[in-house]
């Protein structure tokens, strides 16, 4: 069952991450490091009310991702798992999500700037949404297989050590 989608991209991410080995795997590996949104004119005007909101959802295409597999590697070791029950970017749609802290909003110009972004420089975002507490937030969800891990006080590796480009 394969369809085309046809999905508009608003923006692009700016970071200073361009290699997947340097970017952090999750926002809580990059709390304090900030990013900036850049979305066309065209879209700008809807980034109003946006700097009311602390947090926000980030829908994103995983750009660079090289096909999907259908079991991946987590980064906390183990056993391979199937590709929807991780976070892994190589998935057959390559959409992601993550979470950021919102520092400013400039609808004038359509740019947000953010902390805890962990995309690479020029991912392409496809939608931004008001993270709500209230609603977002599940504190009593289980977290399926990764529960023996976080027991055991096991850390996952969410940034890859630098390796240096190598010439061709």
């Amino acid at each position: 069952m394969s369809s085309t989608v046809e999905i508009a991209v608003i923006g692009r991410a700016r970071t200073p991450w361009t290699r997947r080995e340097d970017a952090p795997h999750q926002p809580t590996a990059s709390p304090g490091r900030e990013g900036v949104l850049e979305i066309a004119a065209e879209y700008a005007p809807a980034l109003a009310d946006l700097e009311t909101f602390d947090r926000i959802w980030i829908v994103f295409l995983f750009d660079r991702s090289r096909g999907w597999t259908a079991r991946v590697k987590p980064p906390r070791g183990g056993p391979k798992r199937g590709v929807f029950a991780t976070r892994a970017p190589d998935r057959p749609s390559r959409i992601g999500l993550t979470n950021v802290e919102v520092d400013e909003v400039d609808v004038a110009s359509g740019i947000v700037r953010v902390r805890g972004l962990d995309l690479l420089d020029g991912t392409p975002v496809l939608d931004v949404k008001p993270y709500l507490p209230a609603t977002d937030a599940w504190p009593d969800a289980g977290s399926g297989w990764l529960e023996e891990y976080l027991e055991a006080g096991i850390e996952p590796r969410l940034k890859k050590p630098y390796r240096p480009i190598r010439p061709r």
